[in-house]
């Protein structure tokens, strides 16, 4: 973080003075977790859903933070207060904070602010361009998944002067909530993957989600640029709703004509080889010519990948990247990030498909297709263990259900269904034709870990796939025989 005094935080954050504190001290770091408070960081006393930061200033203050950033007047043993700067929202405030640094960097040197959303596939893209422009400059990237109002500022806070580009990953959880965060941070690139169906219970509609995911365009000028991915209508159709150029990128090189755009990208020839890696070539008119790369690999599983390379590729040639450069840092790219098809190969030849940190039914079915292929093309027995798909309102029973279908269609040998909201995908598993020992149902982890323990054997192919709360992450470290370290959006203590 740039490094700003208790005075400069006050100012930008219009918050009150409480306890001793030195206004003159500074801090060039921030955090929500009291354990990583030390003498150069403020710590910042956010309440939480299960805990309460404030009652942490103690333990980050004898760490040697300087102050605090709270919402309330908290004294140590002595009943002294403790030095802090007290607003009436932390988390308004760390936006607040955010907003001023990235103004700041932007006036100390070119920053390309790079932003993306989109119901699946955030994480992964954020990962691929992030490692693009890495390659190019100093680059900050979220951890994990961190893009709330809580993530956005915590992934700011770790930008420096000379950050020259700065990718951020949005998510939004109801209507507002992307513009609140493009107006913190106005994005030069802007890019939407899809609409699917994750929170439809929130948003009530896939209709409600496209005009939120289109909030994240509305800061964009002409001198911006939005990457739209042309095979998906709801993002399609998000062109009219930005004043920036729009680059639509497809999968479908036969849609090259179709696209109306000056500036779009198209796969060419992508497919994915016999460990299920996708490769592809690019086509491309972002720079201002028609441009083709050559076919080229990257360690990505499953076809379903291709718009994020897409997105990534198209999104760091709008920013200025040679998509010669784009190419040498895919090439041979798999996921950064922890649970996101996760390749995990036990000693004994059990290979383990971890892709527990999300679960939408887009890709929930494009997992599920992943490794039937890859069970077709190896011979081995494959496994679908699926927990529930949260936040799908009205359409969870019947979501579920289609994916039961689903697995027994694409002749995937054994399914595991975990936990009372997931069960009608093993109901309609049965009614399809399942039965025996061919479908399993068990109320929890134990009970699953239980079974798998017993049943799997070293030839087989074992996929994880639910929301990243029901804990199917972390027993797929085990199932592996790996150590697990699990991510958070925040970590808050």
């Amino acid at each position: 973080m740039i490094e700003l005094s208790a005075a400069e935080i006050a100012a930008i954050t219009a918050g009150s003075l409480s306890g001793e504190i030195d206004t003159a001290a500074t801090v060039t770091a921030a955090t929500v977790d009291s354990r990583e408070a030390n003498g150069s960081s403020v710590f910042i006393a956010k309440p939480g859903e299960t805990t309460d930061g404030h009652l942490y200033i103690d333990q980050a203050i004898e760490a040697g933070a300087p102050f605090v950033l709270a919402e309330r007047v908290t004294k140590d043993a002595q009943r002294n207060p403790h030095p802090a700067i007290l607003v009436e929202d932390v988390v308004t405030a760390m936006g607040q904070l955010a907003a001023e640094i990235v103004r700041r960097i932007r006036a100390h040197s070119p920053t390309t602010v790079i932003a993306m959303t989109g119901s699946a596939g955030k994480t992964t893209t954020k990962d691929l361009l992030a490692a693009i422009c890495a390659a190019a400059g100093p680059t900050v990237a979220p951890i994990g998944s961190y893009n709330s109002e809580v993530g956005l500022p915590l992934t700011v806070f770790e930008a420096e002067l000379d950050t020259r580009y700065l990718v951020l990953e949005m998510g939004a959880t109801g209507l507002g909530h992307l513009e609140y965060l493009v107006g913190l941070i106005p994005p030069d690139v802007a890019i939407v993957l899809n609409v699917g169906h994750a929170h439809a219970g929130e948003f009530g509609s896939q209709a409600n989600i496209a005009t939120a995911k289109a909030e994240i365009l509305s800061t964009l000028t002409s001198a911006q640029t939005a990457i739209l991915n042309f095979d998906d209508s709801f993002v399609r159709d998000m062109a009219a709703k930005t004043n920036g150029q729009v680059c639509y990128v497809s999968a479908d090189a036969n849609r090259w004509e179709a696209i109306p755009t000056e500036q779009k990208m198209v796969a060419l020839n992508p497919r994915l080889d016999q460990t299920l890696q996708l490769g592809t070539g690019l086509r491309s008119t972002i720079s201002g010519q028609s441009e083709e790369t050559d076919y080229f690999s990257t360690a990505l599983l499953g076809e379903h990948h291709i718009h994020n390379v897409l997105a990534a590729a198209a999104a760091a040639q709008a920013a200025g990247l040679s998509l010669e450069h784009i190419v040498e840092a895919l090439s041979g790219r798999g996921p950064a990030s922890r649970w996101r098809m996760e390749r995990q190969e036990r000693e004994d030849g059990l290979l383990v498909i971890n892709d527990a940190y999300n679960a939408n039914p887009e890709s929930m079915r494009a997992a599920l297709k992943a490794v039937a292929q890859l069970g077709r093309d190896t011979g081995r027995r494959t496994w679908a263990v699926m927990g529930e798909m949260k936040e799908l309102g009205e359409e969870s029973r019947a979501a579920h259900a289609d994916l039961g279908e689903t697995v027994v269609r694409l002749n995937i040998s054994q399914l595991l269904v975990i936990g009372e909201g997931a069960k009608p995908a093993y109901n309609a598993a049965i009614l399809e034709g399942s039965w025996g020992s061919e479908a399993y149902y068990v109320e929890d982890i134990a009970a699953a870990e239980a079974l798998l323990n017993e049943r799997v054997r070293p030839e087989d192919i074992v996929l994880l796939k639910a929301s990243n709360s029901v804990g199917l992450g972390p027993l797929g470290d085990r199932l592996a025989g790996r150590g697990t370290d699990e991510q958070t959006e925040t970590k808050e203590q």
